[in-house]
Parts: structure tokens; C-alpha cells; sequence
């Protein structure tokens, strides 16, 4: 649900019933009549209370002082009675709260994550991931307290409150009005210390983003902290963080405890002096005790209600800070909006244009200028040129992860930005530079290129990905769990799990960028040779530093300062001869011609060969 920007609130108190009605808008009809069975429940708890004060009038006059036998068994049973009603409906209502608490938590958590797979590639570049799971971690629950305490403090400490005061006033008239005179006070008083707890709280939970997302980066990238001695460093910058967050915490605590000894000071004013008249009236009226003792009593009772009455808007406060934050990620709308008249993406030949296609990520300097290119159905084309020439963001506008500044891009004709993202990305299987594997075995994370794939289908995508060789060794083989991106596996490794993912996928167009970077010399010439025979008949563009990966393709693209400088064959190219990519080509001849070797040698076939077998024939 996105709320419009106008009808946001722009003054605090405003922002509370914004809130409050948002989260009621969204919750209360699904949980209605929950939510009445457990008021009802919390009825009962404080007219229970309330009815354990008013006996005790008679409890003192009629058995102790007027010693009417007939009533003392009566008066017992309905004492029991209301325990037992107040035992069953606090038991009742504590598991229908937590039941409907944990429901909304579990709504929210699945509404949140699908919302962030809708957001844009902007986003997730401008959050940090650890900090952006820590916020959303602290403040899920946010919703579910708000409900809660809104509904405890009413249900059940609002109706005894009331139904305790009632009980006193119709004991004692007079001292009620004296006694309630406390109340203004202690209102006052939170609501200074309300002003303060506001902006403390938000501070807090972003601090505590912070320390977690640090925490969590540090130990994603272990690595490189134990290879570049960073301990220390990482130590003194963490032990900040905590120290800051614990003073946060502590000031919040300082802060919202302040009404309790404020409220105890009234309490203990109130009680003592009500004593104080009581025994006072009986020593010199001699009055019965009876009327003033059910006073006392419910005052007593009362306290309880009333105290956390008083703190109820601290709880509120820190679930208001929770839920808003919450909000403010769901109205993050998506960068790239789906057009209402989008249709599916039809690929028929799988043709790619770029027609003068101008992009820069929000500077001045555009990444590409005016880019005119044809990937050729069927064919591939290589994109080759320095690092920061527009390469990784061609592959990255052909799948809508962003939106071009001007120009358009089409597949058979059709502007991309007229489809579906979704019938675009299904079109297409990627291979990216830095493989990530996801939490699951070696089969899932390659079944996530298609997920109606056989296992059949699975294992020969990893035979022509090179994979299975070092698969079959794992423990439980296909079904061996990677570990977190896949620590338990080496980064070539990894890669080949990508491509066999990108090669299950069974898409017409095929994107890589850099897919063998991460390989060694062997296992790059063996899957290089897997890609030649995958790449057959796709449309391919092939994004590489290593020219020893493109000789081969259709037709290579020299991109330098986000324009096109160069493009042709590799003969075409190598004839040039003061052109880039001849220049880029003679300083890596030794390596382009060793893959080339291996690639001869073995003709370009798919088929991995044994080991062995390959072994001799190097030899």
C-alpha cells in the first residue's frame, strides 16, 4: 500500500495518527474478530479486578465485623470464581495476541521482501545490505507492538483503570476526588519525557543498523580482513559503534524509567493518605472500616493499570519510530515503473539494437554517449575495451537494470521499455563477473536458472560447464550445501556453477560478463570451449578484458569513454594498425595464443574430456 506523498503528515502529532490509522487500515479487518475475542478476554481480567475491590467491603463489614456465617461461603466462591475467570481469560489473551503478533510479523516480513525484489538497481546500490537487514530485522515488529499495546492498554488497562475508579467513587466520593488530583502530574510528565524519547529512539535504531551491518560485513569478508591484518583497525571502529549504541540505549532507558519513581512518589502520596483519613474516621466517628478498605484496595489495584497507562505512550513511541521506518521502505517506489500497457517480450530471432543510446548513473558525464550497435541473432558479439568504457553497463540496460537517459533499445523490433521485465529476464540467462551462489546445494543454486529443470537437465548443464569433475568429490555430491556464497567452494568453482545455472536456463539470448575471470588457464580454455557450443545459434554478448575469450566471436565492439571506437572481426580489427583493439591485442598475445591452442587442439567440441586423456594429450 502506497500512501501519496501529500497525504503524508507533516506535524508530529499528525504523524502518530497517520500512522496509527495506516496500521489499522491494513490489519484490522483481517484480525477483527480476533481482536474482539481478545478484548472480550480482557474485559473480563478487569472487571475480575475490579470485582476483587468491591467485595472487600463486604468481606470486612458483613464477616468480620457483622460475623454473617451465611455469606462466608458465598463470598469465597465468588472470590474464586473471579480468579478463575481472570486466570483462563489472561491465558486466553496472551496466546490470541501472540498468535495474531506473529502473524502480522510474518506478513510484513514476506510484504517486505517482495517489495524490495520490486525496487530498482539504484536501491540496492545506494544501501548497504548489512544495514538495510538489520533495520528491517529491529523494526518488523514495530506493527505487531503498536496493535498490541494500543489494545492491552484499552482492553484491559483502561477498563480497569475505570472500572476501579468507579468502584472508588462509590465507596468514597470525597477521597476519590482528592486521590484523581495526581493525575494531571504524572500526564504532564510524560509528555515531557515523550518529546525527549522521540528522536533518542530513531537514533538508536539506526545505530544499531550500523553496528549489526558492520558486524555482518566483517564477517563476509573475513578474508580479506585476516589478509590485510584489519583486525585491529575493525576492533577500534566496532568498539565506537558499540560504545555509541550503548549510550543511546542507556539514555533511552534513563529517559522512559523517569516515570516510575514520579509515579511511585503519587502513588505512595495517595495510598498513605487515604490511610491516613481512613484511620482517622474510624478512630473518631467510628465509622465501619469496610467502604474505606474497598477503597484502598482498588486504589492499590488501580496503581498497576495506571502505571502502565503512563508508560503505554513509551511503548508507543518506540513501536511509532519501528512501524515508520518500516513504511518508509514499503512507499519506496520502484525506479523503473512496469508500464500499465507493458506485454510480454516475443523472441523470435533474437535480434539486439541499440539506437543512440545516451546513460549516466545521476552525474554529468554520461557512461554511454550516443551508442548505436547491432547484436546479430544468432551470433556473438564481444564488447571489449579499458575498464569504465560502458561495457558492464550495456549488458546491464539490455536487461532493464536501469533506464536509458535517451535513445531505446529493441529485441526483434520491440522497445524493451514496452515489456514486461519479467518475459525480458526470461529471455535472457546471465553470467556475471563475481558469481554468487544462494543458501542451498549444489543442485538448487544450478535448478535457479530454470525451476522446472529435471535433475537430468541439471547434471548435464554442469557436464558442459565443466563442474561436474569437482562436484562428484563433494561429500553428498549434487546435494552438498554451499555454504554461505559459496565459501566451501573455490571462486572457479563457483563460476562454473554460474555458467551451468546460466546454461539450464536454456534462453535465447545469452549475456556474459567476464564469465571466465575467475578461472584458471585450464579450466578457462575447458569452459570457454563448454561456452562455444552453448553459445551456438544464441544470440551472445560476450563482455571481456581477455581477448583470448572473444577471437573467435562474429563481431567484436571496441568501446572506449562510453562511444564505440572500434568494431569488426578479429581479422578485420588486427589489420588496423594503430587501432585499440590490435594494441590490446599484443599485450596479451601470449596468453590469447596459449587458449587459442587449447581451443584447436580440442576443435571447439563441448564434450569435456577425462583428465587423463587431457593430460596426455597437453603432454
Amino acid at each position: 500500500m502506497n500512501t501519496p506523498e501529500n497525504d503524508k503528515p507533516t506535524t508530529r502529532s499528525g504523524e502518530v495518527v497517520w500512522v496509527m490509522k495506516r496500521v489499522i487500515a491494513e490489519n484490522g479487518r483481517e484480525y477483527l474478530g480476533s481482536y474482539l475475542v481478545a478484548i472480550a478476554f480482557l474485559v473480563t481480567i478487569a472487571l475480575a479486578t475490579a470485582y476483587l475491590a468491591w467485595i472487600m467491603r463486604d468481606i470486612v463489614d458483613s464477616i468480620f465485623y457483622q460475623k454473617r456465617a451465611d455469606l462466608v461461603f458465598l463470598i469465597a466462591a465468588s472470590i474464586m470464581a473471579a480468579f478463575l475467570a481472570r486466570g483462563f481469560a489472561t491465558y486466553g489473551q496472551a496466546v490470541l495476541l501472540a498468535r495474531i503478533g506473529n502473524n502480522i510479523v510474518a506478513r510484513y516480513q514476506a510484504r517486505i521482501f517482495d517489495h524490495l525484489l520490486d525496487l530498482g538497481m539504484p536501491f540496492f546500490h545506494a544501501e548497504r545490505s548489512g544495514q538495510l537487514v538489520a533495520r528491517i530485522n529491529q523494526n518488523v515488529n514495530g506493527v505487531r507492538d503498536l496493535l498490541n499495546i494500543t489494545l492491552t492498554s484499552i482492553g484491559r488497562d483502561a477498563v480497569s483503570l475505570v472500572a476501579l475508579v468507579g468502584v472508588m467513587v462509590l465507596q468514597e466520593p470525597l477521597l476519590s476526588a482528592v486521590v484523581l488530583v495526581i493525575g494531571p502530574p504524572l500526564g504532564y510528565t510524560v509528555n515531557y519525557l515523550m518529546r525527549r524519547l522521540r528522536a533518542v529512539s530513531r537514533e538508536a535504531v539506526e545505530i544499531n543498523a550500523h553496528l549489526i551491518g558492520a558486524m555482518q560485513e566483517t564477517v563476509q569478508g573475513i578474508t580479506i580482513v585476516k589478509a590485510f591484518t584489519m583486525e585491529d583497525q575493525l576492533r577500534q571502529r566496532l568498539d565506537t559503534m558499540i560504545t555509541w549504541a550503548e549510550s543511546r540505549a542507556n539514555k533511552i532507558a534513563r529517559v522512559s524509567e523517569r516515570t516510575a519513581p514520579i509515579a511511585e512518589l503519587l502513588a505512595g502520596i495517595a495510598v498513605s493518605g487515604a490511610i491516613a483519613y481512613a484511620g482517622i474516621r474510624t478512630i473518631e466517628e467510628g465509622q465501619l472500616p469496610g467502604s474505606i478498605i474497598a477503597f484502598i484496595t482498588a486504589l492499590m489495584l488501580a496503581y498497576d493499570p495506571a502505571r502502565r497507562l503512563a508508560r503505554v505512550q513509551v511503548g508507543l513511541e518506540r513501536s511509532l519510530v519501528n512501524a515508520r521506518m518500516i513504511y518508509e521502505i514499503l512507499d519506496m517506489e520502484a525506479h523503473q515503473r512496469e508500464d500499465a500497457g507493458a506485454v510480454p517480450l516475443v523472441v523470435d530471432k533474437g535480434e539486439i539494437r541499440f539506437e543512440r543510446v545516451r546513460f549516466s548513473y545521476g552525474s554529468e558525464l554520461p557512461v554511454l554517449d550516443g551508442v548505436d550497435l547491432v547484436a546479430e541473432a544468432g551470433r556473438t558479439t564481444a564488447i571489449v575495451g579499458t575498464s569504465g568504457a560502458g561495457k558492464t553497463t550495456l549488458v546491464s540496460l539490455v536487461q532493464r537494470f536501469y533506464e536509458p537517459s535517451s535513445g531505446r533499445i529493441l529485441i526483434d523490433g520491440q522497445d524493451i521499455s514496452t515489456v514486461t521485465k519479467s518475459s525480458l529476464r526470461k529471455a535472457m540467462a546471465f553470467v556475471s563477473q563475481q558469481p554468487y551462489l544462494f543458501e542451498g546445494s549444489i543442485r538448487d543454486n544450478i535448478r535457479y536458472g530454470r525451476a522446472d529443470a529435471t535433475d537430468a537437465e541439471i547434471e548435464a548443464a554442469a557436464k558442459l560447464a565443466w563442474a561436474e569433475e569437482f562436484i562428484v568429490t563433494q561429500p553428498q555430491g549434487y546435494d552438498t550445501p554451499v555454504g554461505e556464497n559459496g565459501i566451501t567452494l573455490s571462486g572457479g568453482q563457483r563460476q562454473r556453477l554460474s555458467i551451468a545455472r546460466a546454461i539450464v536456463r536454456n534462453a535465447p539470448i545469452l549475456l556474459l560478463d567476464e564469465a571466465t575471470s575467475a578461472l584458471d588457464n585450464e579450466s578457462e580454455s575447458r569452459v570457454q570451449a563448454a561456452l562455444n557450443h552453448v553459445m551456438a545459434g544464441r544470440t551472445t554478448i560476450v563482455i571481456a578484458h581477455r581477448l583470448s575469450t572473444v577471437i573467435k566471436a562474429d563481431r567484436i565492439v571496441v568501446m572506449e569513454a562510453g562511444r564505440i571506437a572500434e568494431q569488426g572481426t578479429h581479422a578485420e580489427l588486427m589489420a588496423m594498425e594503430r587501432g585499440l583493439y590490435r594494441r590490446f591485442y599484443e599485450l596479451q598475445a601470449p596468453r590469447v595464443l596459449e587458449l587459442a591452442d587449447d581451443l584447436n587442439g580440442s576443435g571447439g567440441d563441448a564434450t569435456p574430456e577425462p583428465d587423463q586423456a587431457r593430460k596426455g594429450r597437453r603432454t
